[in-house]
């Protein structure tokens, strides 16, 4: 999923679409959420001397960074933006395979808020927006404001993480955006995607197979681990979400000791990360729709939809019947989209996971409009949408595939395709809209092997969870799960709010405040905490 989804208010230093409109068309799973990994630690990497001293890795830490600026042409806008705001920017070297240090290198952009209260200094923090996929260069100033006062003690470090954003490169190429699709209606549908997932595998193979095997979760972590060793801090605290929260999972498995304060936004239970990281979410997507279709039943008038809930989800389900008998046109001249029965499930998806008035009538535009080409009509595409359908739809705007190598380089799936049927099969009755996207075949099924293990849990690790109870992308019993994977976690619940990413980016004076109050002091409440959906 090309889930920028912490990324809304951050900014995406490729597309110009708005906050609102990102919101609406950023499919995280998330899938950042939204996408998947885990288990045995490869022993022999898991301690700080193994890794930076017998492993060979020494040159790696104890490089010395050529802070400067982060603009890299005349038209790049967020190197400014980055420059203005006081940021650096510069480049660390790491291994592309760590188990051959002396082999091939990339770079790992990275950038950095200077602490202004250095006399009360804390240390420095990474920042991860999720994905996996999603850049966080651009992230400093707009962590700095989420962290208030306490952000002035704090080095703030944003990084694109190995072959993501100004990172060495991955291109696949793909003529998507999104490799999420829906398996559509029937069998043919599905034997048309089966035929489809294996060509991007294919694309990606044939483009970059050198590469493919070392980007991966574990990877990312040790580049965490390099990064923090070229800064000269002993501990290094993290902030991240929803993928990004696997990742710092795993960087206390594989670095024990090496973390300070963790804050996790938007959990994943390590044990639920694989390849179809959005299966068992149909039910909080269903139920963020309907939340959703109440809200433009009230809105009517703007968005024709339906005067009430049930009239505005049988809106969406005769777009999706419309769909499946033959694809939608939407747009006209060269932004023309025809949209089928496996991408309209991706977008009625991709818009639910943030349920603040701008990003549910963002959401609405584009509804209306599939509604208009559902009846037969001409429609117009808002603009602001365009980027992001372009993206999602053809591939075009940012590099593809890097999503889908992270995940299938961390985990192992199933490779026979009737696997996939019968579970779409199964789910179909229950969950009619959802369920062949979710549990559909994916790249990964046509993957090679993982080379490494997905890490477990196997040690205690002091964190702060954030988890919203409506969340359909990493849903909040994946937060509860972790909680219990990690016993002196503390978790804080936002108790009605259907939305992936709170801290910072929400607005919900509670949620910040714990975790504000656990950056500055390392302390984490003495409970768990519940903090309530403010009203408007």
């Amino acid at each position: 999923m090309r889930s920028h989804e912490a990324d809304d208010a951050q900014g995406d230093p490729v597309t110009t679409v708005s906050p609102a409109a990102r919101r609406a068309l950023a499919v995280g799973l998330t899938l950042a959420a939204c996408l998947t990994s885990f288990p045995v630690l490869a022993t022999a990497a898991e301690t700080p001397a193994q890794d930076s001293s017998r492993a060979g890795l020494d040159r790696y830490y104890r490089q010395h960074l050529g802070w400067g600026s982060c603009i890299e042409g005349p038209d790049d806008t967020m190197g400014r933006d980055l420059d203005q705001a006081g940021v650096q920017c510069a480049d660390v070297t790491v291994p592309l395979d760590y188990a051959d240090p002396r082999g091939r290198t990339i770079t790992v952009a990275i950038s950095r808020l200077k602490a202004t209260d250095t006399r009360h200094r804390i240390g420095a923090i990474l920042l991860n927006n999720g994905g996996p996929g999603g850049p966080a260069l651009q992230s400093p100033p707009q962590a700095r404001a989420s962290m208030k006062e306490v952000g002035a003690r704090y080095d703030i470090i944003g990084f694109d993480p190995r072959f993501i954003g100004r990172s060495t490169a991955l291109d696949c190429g793909l003529p998507v955006g999104m490799t999420w699709l829906s398996a559509g209606t029937g069998r043919a549908g599905f034997d048309r995607q089966v035929a489809l997932q294996k060509s991007f595998a294919d694309k990606c193979r044939a483009t970059d197979a050198a590469v493919l095997p070392h980007i991966t979760t574990r990877n990312t972590a040790r580049d965490m681990d390099v990064i923090r060793g070229t800064l000269g801090e002993r501990k290094i605290s993290y902030l991240g979400y929803s993928y990004g929260t696997y990742l710092g999972t795993v960087y206390t498995q594989m670095f024990p000791g090496r973390h300070d304060r963790m804050v996790l936004d938007g959990a994943i239970n390590p044990s639920d990360y694989r390849p179809r990281l959005l299966k068992g979410t149909e039910r909080e997507n269903e139920k963020a729709l309907s939340d959703w279709a109440a809200w433009a039943a009230e809105h009517h008038a703007t968005y024709g939809l339906g005067r009430s809930r049930a009239e505005v989800l049988a809106a969406v389900d005769r777009i999706a019947a419309a769909a499946a008998r033959g694809p939608l046109t939407i747009g006209a001249g060269a932004d023309a989209f025809r949209i089928d029965d496996s991408q309209v499930p991706l977008l009625l998806f991709s818009g639910i996971a943030d349920d603040t008035a701008p990003a549910r009538a963002s959401f609405g535009e584009l509804v209306s409009v599939l509604a208009e080409a559902a009846e037969g009509r001409p429609t117009t595409v808002p603009p602001m949408l365009v980027p992001e359908l372009r993206y999602v739809l053809r591939g075009e705007g940012e590099p593809t595939g890097a999503q889908s190598a992270v995940i299938c380089g961390d985990v192992a799936t199933a490779r026979d395709p009737e696997v996939y049927w019968r579970d779409i099969e199964r789910n179909r009755t229950a969950h009619p809209l959802f369920g062949a996207l979710t549990n559909n075949i994916n790249p990964c099924a046509f993957w090679d092997s993982p080379r490494e293990e997905p890490t477990r849990v196997r040690r205690d690790a002091p964190a702060l969870i954030v988890a919203a109870t409506g969340d359909p992308r990493t849903t909040y019993k994946g937060s509860v799960e972790l909680h219990k994977q990690l016993p002196s976690s503390r978790l804080v619940t936002l108790e009605g709010a259907n939305r992936h990413a709170l801290y910072g980016h929400y607005g919900n004076a509670c949620v910040d405040d714990q975790v504000n109050r656990y950056l500055a002091t390392g302390k984490l409440p003495a409970r768990d905490q519940t903090c309530v959906k403010q009203a408007g």
